[in-house]
């Protein structure tokens, strides 16, 4: 299991200030960093069947259709048209374990912060953006708005929702998590950010149908304990996951287990996205915009 860390409870103070000091940072990279990088890295090879044309040189080979090329005896593919628009929609899994936090900011501070980078980011780019809030007692669904306003309305109310008690019980199996609800809400080939702590668990059920449907992203935010234990002598901290105080004494057996929890961990976090591309893994000690501007100018230049 994780090593227990301090805890907070508190809601993120003022969002939408947050929400404003963020945007001047947000419109600068979109105008003089990402520009058309961040549409083009959601996008790709474009969502929407248009027709059926021969196949030239140096077209994709993955856009052969197999069945008419058979038929006529010759190579034809599939040409696509960009849809006119881009719909985002977030889930952040808000999890007890999310108030980890060994330094100034906890987990759940920075996933947030990310959480509402994004939303910045489909509001310059006037795209819809929509949430999924999942906590243990329930849900709050925010389908997809269009608009600086709207946008900004929906990502306050998301960065002022109080943290899930730690007291209540983890999210214990990946079924529970009602992905049904995005079929009604998000249209298909929307872009889907799946933002949460990812413990070590087994595929959700329906996901296989989810990585069909939408442009599936995980969104991960570290904390360096868990990287890395501490060095030094025994330390004490919260654990929000049992709600209790507990001492590690830094023990080699601790080390272990410790080193095996984060493989188990990173394993389930790579069946889940395969694609290295599609997933994101950012510590509370760095600075989340520069490392998603990292993360589709990597994705644009594939």
């Amino acid at each position: 299991m994780p090593p227990p860390l301090p805890v907070t409870t508190e809601a993120p103070a003022s969002p939408l200030a947050l929400l404003r000091r963020l945007e001047w940072r947000v419109r600068h990279a979109v105008e003089n960093v990402l520009s058309g990088e961040y549409r083009s890295a959601f996008r790709g090879r474009g969502m929407e069947f248009d027709q059926v044309v021969k196949y030239e040189f140096g077209d994709d080979v993955r856009d052969i259709d197999w069945n008419v090329t058979a038929r006529l005896g010759e190579p034809y593919r599939k040409k696509f048209v960009e849809e006119r628009e881009v719909t985002v929609m977030l889930v952040f899994e808000d999890t007890p374990s999310l108030q980890f936090g060994s330094g100034a900011q906890s987990k759940r501070e920075a996933l947030l912060e990310l959480a509402g980078l994004v939303m910045l980011l489909g509001a310059v780019n006037r795209d819809r953006v929509g949430f999924l809030h999942l906590k243990p007692d329930g849900y709050t669904l925010r389908e997809p708005v269009r608009g600086r306003g709207p946008i900004h309305h929906a990502a306050a109310s998301l960065l002022g929702a109080s943290a899930p008690s730690v007291t209540q019980a983890q999210v214990s199996g990946a079924s529970e998590l009602p992905w049904r609800l995005l079929t009604r809400a998000a249209p298909r080939h929307s872009v889907l950010i799946w933002l949460g702590d990812f413990a070590p668990r087994a595929e959700p059920e329906g996901w296989a149908v989810i990585r069909k449907r939408y442009q599936p992203m995980g969104f991960r935010v570290d904390d360096p304990w868990e990287r890395a234990l501490p060095e030094g002598d025994s330390f004490a901290a919260f654990d929000p996951v049992n709600g209790r105080l507990v001492t590690l004494d830094n023990s080699a057996a601790e080390r272990a287990a410790h080193a095996h929890w984060r493989d188990e961990r990173d394993e389930a976090w790579r069946n889940l996205f395969p694609d290295t591309l599609t997933r994101l893994v950012v510590g509370t000690d760095e600075d989340r915009l520069d490392a998603l501007v990292r993360f589709f100018r990597t994705r644009q230049a594939r």
